[in-house]
């Protein structure tokens, strides 16, 4: 992995999570790093499950993996805030 690489998988993942975070109604009590990281998850797992779907690789942007990664990211903020306020 290039340094290159590293980068624009953290703003991926931080545009993913913010994307999600905002999706998903209420109050969450994560902060910022967590919703990067849940975003960077998000985005990996979305990227798998669209090219095991074969729908990773088309012209231009790839709508169906983007939604896929927004749905993810909108569930794994959801679970992650969960369990933070469950165990405060």
């Amino acid at each position: 992995m290039t340094i290159a690489s590293i980068l624009g998988a953290i703003v991926i993942g931080a545009v993913i999570g913010a994307i999600g975070r905002l999706l998903l109604p209420g109050r969450q009590a994560i902060g910022w790093v967590l919703t990067v990281v849940v975003g960077i998850v998000a985005a990996l797992i979305g990227t798998a499950i669209a090219q095991v779907l074969g729908v990773a690789t088309t012209d231009g942007i790839d709508w169906i993996e983007l939604a896929m990664q927004i749905v993810l990211a909108v569930i794994g903020v959801g679970l992650v805030a969960g369990m933070k306020r469950s165990s405060v």
